[in-house]
């Protein structure tokens, strides 16, 4: 994957999704479905209806970028979410990518005070 701008929200289109749409049919989706700009610089993915395949659409400020990923065994693991998107953060997408379960993945905890030093 390539490396995102730090800062940059990327948004799950839960349920399933058309994978003959391109850029103009996604960028409607991230629209209409989403309600989120597609010329942001957010990440917004979409997988099809079995599950093996996922499409990624992004603006990198200059253009629509398009990656779109097959897996061979196995699906991707995918939310369900009422309003129909879920924010993941950018290392839960590369885990997502890579076939890992992302939702069993938690951050470190932060310490409730700082470490005072002798």
């Amino acid at each position: 994957m390539i490396g995102l701008p730090p800062g940059t929200k990327v948004w799950l289109a839960a349920g399933k999704t058309d994978m003959r749409k391109g850029f103009d049919g996604l960028s409607a989706v991230a629209q209409t479905v989403l309600h989120k700009n597609p010329v942001s610089g957010h990440v917004f993915v979409f997988r099809g209806r079995l599950g093996d395949r996922v499409k990624v659409l992004w603006w990198d400020g200059q253009g629509m970028c398009l990656f779109y990923k097959r897996l061979e065994k196995g699906a991707f693991v995918w939310p369900s979410a009422k309003d129909g998107k879920v924010f993941v953060t950018p290392a839960q997408l590369s885990m997502l990518l890579e076939g890992i379960d992302w939702r069993l993945t938690r951050a470190a905890p932060t310490p409730a005070q700082p470490v005072q030093a002798v």
